[in-house]
């Protein structure tokens, strides 16, 4: 049986491929997605992809993970500066959760330098563009034990 991994994004990331491109790539969500359940389904794994721009509810992904997902890697994209209730919903979380983000926020303006998913998460991946994806879903499946 293989091992669930919920891929959450957060506000925004559904524009990817057409927002800021000199920022997010060109990449899309579509494409990013189809990576995810590749590269989980080669380390033995399954992914199940969620996006949207209501904080309320990610959380609501977070808490029905709690019964069906054996790792989170998540990008909150800008709730990640903004939200404890995603901190707090993943802090309920028992599995492993790597924090995601195709930019290097410590790069960009100061408010982006803090995030309150990073309290709670294993690892974080910052500004490797969407191949942060993939060494993430690696990481969820060896702490999983894929």
């Amino acid at each position: 049986m293989s091992k669930l991994i919920y891929i959450l994004n957060g506000p925004n990331l559904n524009l990817l491929g057409k927002r800021e491109p000199e920022i997010y790539g060109n990449t899309t969500l579509e494409d990013v997605e189809k990576a995810c359940v590749a590269k989980a389904a080669e380390l033995g794994c399954q992914a199940q992809c969620f996006q949207s721009n209501f904080e309320g509810q990610l959380v609501d992904w977070i808490h029905e993970a709690r019964e069906n997902a054996a790792a989170i890697v998540i990008n909150p994209g800008a709730y990640s500066h903004t939200s404890i209730a995603l901190l707090d919903g993943l802090t309920a979380f028992e599995g492993p959760v790597i924090e995601v983000h195709i930019s290097n926020i410590h790069q960009r303006e100061s408010f982006r330098h803090h995030s309150y998913v990073s309290l709670r998460a294993n690892g974080v991946i910052v500004g490797l563009g969407a191949q942060g994806y993939d060494l993430a879903i690696q990481a969820a499946a060896e702490l999983i034990g894929a």
